[in-house]
């Protein structure tokens, strides 16, 4: 069988152990690829058209920076004070030594952030939601860190998106993330205890799927109170949209008609501003 391998492997191991270490796999890198262009600074200016950020506090955190932490750096070039969370000692290793600075990595998870009350003006959240024990605690860890008036800016799996090739990017199973709920704690169950293949061996893989009103609903569960999408912080003469006359009559339907943003956000709602209310 195609599998055998694994099976002989998990043969004399407890269920709960989940799969076995990777090197008796065979496997030397089992983590996600990264992109390797950061958009950090696409990313600011969509804050920035949000919130007015030039002033004020200018401290960010990238919970789930990875090894690389590729953003990193990125942002301390513009002048920000970045500080990346991993919950994973060798990665946390990994990024001080891409990153060059050891005090710019902290070791966290997204339910326990290392950061004082408010004391955050914009924390990032990058593929990081769906992998997390609970979103709930993790978005109020965020609303605890951040300043009021600060920024949440998450970006995870769509459970609407559709794409012609049914790549995920989470599962090596096609149209994975349009499966009912049941279907998918089986491939979880498969991926974590036979066949570790199926979410790029990473031991924890992605268990929760969103859409846009999910995670707005989620945010306003832990005090977040107004929510944004970047497809509402384009402008026409961006040049990502000012080089078609398509995408621009389409940003001003999507940004200016419910309906047509609603079907929008059904492609495009992976990713959500969410605003701390300002003390008044």
């Amino acid at each position: 069988m195609k599998h055998q391998p694994f099976r002989e492997i998990y043969a004399s191991r407890k269920m709960a152990l989940g799969f076995p270490d990777l090197e008796s796999l065979g496997v030397n890198d089992y983590s996600l690829k990264q992109g390797e262009k950061s958009k950090m600074a696409q990313l600011i200016t969509c804050v920035e058209r949000l919130t007015g950020f030039s002033s004020g506090l200018r401290t960010v955190a990238v919970i789930g920076c990875g090894p690389k932490a590729v953003g990193i750096p990125e942002l301390l070039a513009l002048g920000l004070d970045a500080v990346g969370v991993e919950p994973v000692k060798d990665y946390v290793k990994s990024a001080e030594r891409y990153i060059g600075a050891p005090d710019r990595v902290r070791l966290g998870t997204a339910e326990s952030l290392p950061f004082a009350n408010q004391s955050q003006a914009i924390v990032i959240m990058e593929h990081v939601l769906e992998h997390v024990d609970s979103p709930v605690n993790s978005l109020a860890e965020i609303d605890r860190v951040l300043i009021p008036g600060g920024v949440a800016y998450i970006a995870t799996s769509n459970r609407y998106h559709f794409s012609p090739t049914g790549y995920n990017g989470e599962f090596r199973v096609p149209f994975y993330n349009l499966f009912p709920r049941i279907v998918k704690e089986s491939y979880v169950h498969h991926h974590l205890h036979f066949q570790p293949s199926l979410a790029n061996y990473t031991p924890r893989p992605a268990v929760h799927w969103f859409c846009y009103s999910d995670l707005c609903a989620l945010g306003r569960t832990v005090g977040f109170h107004q929510f944004y999408n970047k497809l509402d912080l384009l402008r026409p003469d961006d040049p990502v949209i000012a080089k078609s006359w398509v995408r621009k009559t389409s940003l001003g339907m999507i940004q200016f008609c419910p309906w047509v943003r609603s079907l929008a956000l059904l492609q495009f709602g992976n990713n959500i501003f969410m605003l701390k209310r300002a003390v008044l």
